[in-house]
């Protein structure tokens, strides 16, 4: 440390100053200044940061194992490793999420704060890189072509189990309404005119349902991420790494993060390919499609409350308008249209940066990192935000349903089977010119007897097949 409370740092540049209080380098320094553009850091990612760190400290087991790495210097590095994935230090990785050269200066910004905090470990002060080297101890048989995208694939299965929990409490709030509302009969609808009857347990068993299936393709892209490139080193061809390096740097990070990891048997492609994060994606944006979907359907149901569907009413959380008094939104569902939007948003993103990479690396996985995390944090949030805010809280209007469902011309439907359909057509044209009742032409027209209609439209008769 130096008297004014700088040290100083060089790189193929020249000499810069560094504040003595922070643990990153020169190399973080200028990739700061370089980089200002989205005001959102890497220490914005915690998962991410979390497996940087998990990535470094089992390269530092490998090579110590493997005879490279002094056991002094691999017990300082994973101390400090271990420090940053317990939460700490995450404040000193400064470099902007988006930023040039694939990913290298996010991988000298782990490599330095290791470094200094390990140096403190051992006893000496940040920036005596005599005693221990960023790049050539903790970066040691790594490269930013490797050690990143398997960072990204780490932080992304930990997110995923995050998402997983989400999706999984708002699946049980739709199921559990859907028991609630299992016999309350209601007018189904198609293009937004009237259906045939259902209850509003089926509607809401439906949105159960959607979301279970995504629960199920969500894990099955998850487990696209568990394949990794470490070893790989610039290109893929493992190049300044020990022959058994891949090997023993997997399992220490199986170890590590408790993930069931494999190396992926041609890292010349590993390095290059990003369809995984592709895939993923794809995914999270199905995810999106569906819920936006839903609160579309929650917002309609919920519409009035007079002079809407006002079949169901969504919890009231705020006030609605500044002028109208007693005006309530269906705010809850409509922040999660827009989380849909952005994600739909950020799978285009990951579609052109992924697309856009050549020859032996993709240099665009910032940006593809940047919007596969936003979409996964906002997800979760919004699962979390849906179940809890909104449907857990859902009430049924049964006078609304049931007068809509009477009133409905849609009955005739069900008669179809009775009286045929060119006379159900009638006899709905007719209730529909006159204002009059399905039961009520029907029965002026003798068509049916009072007994054969109450059996036609039975409950039971109108929500599920039946033989005749």
């Amino acid at each position: 440390m130096t008297a004014n409370g700088f040290r100083v740092e060089a790189d193929l540049l020249g000499k810069r100053s560094i504040p003595n209080e922070v643990y990153y380098g020169v190399h973080t320094l200028r990739a700061k200044e370089n980089f200002d553009i989205s005001g959102r850091t890497i220490a914005s990612l915690p998962y991410f940061v979390m497996a940087l760190a998990a990535v470094k400290e089992a390269a530092a087991d490998a090579n110590c194992e493997l005879g490279l790495l002094p056991a002094a210097y691999r017990d300082a590095i994973a101390a400090a490793c271990v420090e940053i994935r317990e939460g700490r230090l995450h404040d000193q990785f400064v470099v902007d999420i988006i930023q040039g050269g694939a990913g290298t200066s996010t991988n000298m910004n782990a490599n330095e704060v290791i470094c200094n905090r390990a140096l403190e470990i051992m006893g000496h002060a940040r920036g005596q890189y005599e005693y221990l080297h960023p790049n050539e101890h903790v970066n040691l048989a790594q490269s930013t072509n490797d050690v990143y995208p398997t960072a990204i694939r780490v932080a992304t299965c930990f997110a995923v189990e995050h998402l997983l929990e989400a999706m999984a409490r708002l699946r049980d709030a739709f199921a559990e309404k859907a028991d609630a509302f299992s016999d309350l009969l209601k007018l189904g609808r198609t293009q937004l005119q009237d259906a045939v009857p259902m209850t509003l347990g089926q509607e809401f068993s439906t949105y159960a349902v959607m979301v279970t299936e995504d629960i199920a393709r969500l894990q099955e892209a998850g487990w696209l991420m568990r394949e990794i490139n470490l070893g790989a080193t610039a290109i893929g061809t493992g190049i300044t790494a020990h022959p058994q390096y891949a090997e023993k740097a997997l399992a220490a990070l199986r170890r590590i993060t408790g993930l069931d990891l494999s190396t992926a048997p041609n890292l010349i492609e590993a390095t290059q390919d990003c369809g995984a994060f592709v895939q993923i994606s794809g995914v999270l944006k199905r995810i999106a499609v569906k819920l936006s979907k839903i609160c579309n359907d929650l917002r309609l149901l919920s519409s009035g409350p007079r002079a809407g569907f006002g079949e169901i009413n969504l919890p009231p959380v705020q006030a609605g308008s500044s002028i109208m008094p007693g005006k309530v939104n269906p705010v809850i569902p409509e922040v999660v249209n827009q989380v849909a939007f952005e994600v739909f948003g950020n799978d285009l993103t990951v579609t052109f940066a992924a697309e856009a990479g050549q020859l032996q690396l993709n240099a665009f996985e910032p940006v593809i990192a940047s919007a596969l995390f936003r979409s996964f944090s906002h997800l979760t949030a919004a699962c979390t935000t849906l179940a809890g805010r909104c449907v857990s809280g859902i009430t049924a209007n049964p006078e609304r349903l049931r007068d809509t469902m009477e009133r409905s011309v849609a009955l005739a439907t069900a008669l179809n089977p009775y009286i045929g359909y060119k006379r159900a057509t009638a006899v709905a044209a007719e209730a529909h010119a006159s204002g009059k009742s399905i039961r009520e032409v029907v029965l002026e027209r003798a068509l049916m007897t009072a007994a054969q209609l109450d059996e036609a439209l039975q409950p039971e008769a109108l929500i599920r097949p039946r033989a005749y």
